[in-house]
């Protein structure tokens, strides 16, 4: 799920080499962590949210595959 996330972010942002992606794997899901540089913040959380909320609601569609719970944090 993580390099899904990269891939997404790394085509949102101007500086794609500011691109970090980690997972923390919990018992019961997985967790994502999205870090960008923090002039690109805007491009991946879009206006009101919507391109952040496109990108949590397109890695929910994968990890359904995998019955897995993805949470996706931009930091």
């Amino acid at each position: 799920m993580g390099e899904l996330v990269k891939i997404i972010a790394k085509a949102l942002v101007n500086n794609p080499d500011a691109v970090f992606v980690t997972e923390i794997e919990c018992s019961h899901s997985l967790i994502v962590e999205l870090k960008v540089a923090p002039e690109d913040m805007g491009k991946v959380i879009g206006k009101q949210g919507r391109i952040a909320k496109a990108i949590r609601t397109v890695v929910k569609a994968a990890a359904t595959k995998d019955n897995k719970k993805v949470v996706v944090e931009i930091i």
